[in-house]
């Protein structure tokens, strides 16, 4: 569930989802720096200075009255550390998420865990009916997260990604 205000917290068995905030900049820093995270998607690690400001406009919201952008990082509640991140751009009943986790935290599952509480948070409200996720074709690890999540491969593509869905059409 969410607010007007912006996304609430929710929590898996291991990670907590914090709603972001501007002052995580630094710690996201180094938990994103690893160039690798950018081979499916593009660009390059981001230093704080660049990701505060981007964090400065993504808690500010939307341009578009029409649609809400919610964004958690997920702190591993046995370290107390930032791991990663997951999102939601949020248009009417549509959701179209992705998720990052830092390399040293992949190959625990985190992953999967943080995009089945994402899932479950949007939906569990009622207001999200339909969640979306574009994957790349070559993204194995992607396809294997968003599987977990429950969603399926829709065979519809844009920019060179699959969509896969859960919910209504």
């Amino acid at each position: 569930m969410t607010t007007d205000t912006g996304p609430a917290p929710f929590a898996t068995a291991r990670l907590d989802a914090e709603p972001l905030r501007v002052a995580y900049a630094d710690e996201m820093a180094t938990v994103l720096a690893d160039p690798a995270l950018h081979a499916f998607t593009g660009g390059a690690p981001e230093d704080a200075d660049t990701l505060r400001a981007r964090y400065e406009r993504q808690t500010a919201g939307s341009p578009d009255a029409d649609e809400r952008w919610w964004n958690w990082v997920l702190r591993v509640r046995g370290d107390g550390r930032l791991a990663g991140y997951v999102q939601a751009t949020v248009r009417g009943a549509r959701a179209e998420i992705a998720w990052v986790i830092g390399t040293e935290w992949q190959g625990h599952g985190y992953a999967k865990e943080a995009a089945r509480g994402l899932v479950a948070h949007l939906m569990g409200g009622g207001a999200v009916r339909t969640v979306i996720a574009h994957i790349h074709p070559d993204h194995a690890a992607s396809a294997a997260v968003a599987a977990a999540a429950g969603l399926v491969r829709s065979g519809e593509w844009e920019d060179g990604e699959e969509r896969w869905r859960l919910g209504e059409r």
